[in-house]
């Protein structure tokens, strides 16, 4: 198996916030598997020496971001020991404190990944604001702006961890 560190779960959050960005904005939350590349004999190449894939999880319609139903259907997963981690990409509303305590909510996405190994990490990208992306040109939808810190969403690192924390022959099927 490979080597699990942060700069695998980094690797594998970038691989993500690459294909929820090009799906584009007002998405329902989607949810990821981080399973190692070589458990997947047709891997394909293109993704060059990552030692993790992402493996996109089909989730219930309906399941808005943030929600109960979203938190319960984290809490009902348990992920199988070949699953070496879990990354939850939603829409959220976020408050950027960095621009005064007046600042107004605004859309935003939130990457949040664990590896079963105890690395964890969470990004927000802003959505521009029609303004931003009026001043910014023509290909202002193309760029993104990651932000993260310590403590950013600490409710959702446990949701995923507890996933990862649960046996799965415990569940029914």
């Amino acid at each position: 198996m490979p080597e699990k560190t942060q700069q695998a779960l980094n690797r594998a959050i970038m691989e993500a916030v690459d294909f929820i960005h090009a799906e584009g904005w007002d998405a329902p939350p989607t949810l990821f598997g981080l399973v190692p590349s070589e458990y997947l004999p047709d891997h394909v190449d293109d993704s060059g020496d990552a030692p993790l894939t992402l493996v996109v999880q089909d989730c219930p319609p309906g399941l808005a971001p943030g929600s109960a139903e979203l938190a319960d259907y984290l809490s009902r997963i348990a992920w199988p020991p070949q699953v070496a981690g879990v990354i939850l990409a939603q829409e959220i509303r976020f408050r950027d404190t960095s621009e005064g305590a007046e600042a107004a909510p605004r859309p935003a996405r939130l990457f949040s990944g664990v590896l079963r190994s105890g690395e964890e990490l969470t990004l927000v990208q802003r959505r521009p604001s029609e303004e931003e992306l009026a001043a910014a040109g023509s290909f202002a939808q193309d760029e993104v702006e990651l932000r993260g810190g310590d403590s950013v969403a600490p409710e959702v690192i446990l949701a995923l961890r507890y996933g990862l924390e649960q046996d799965p022959e415990a569940f029914d099927v």
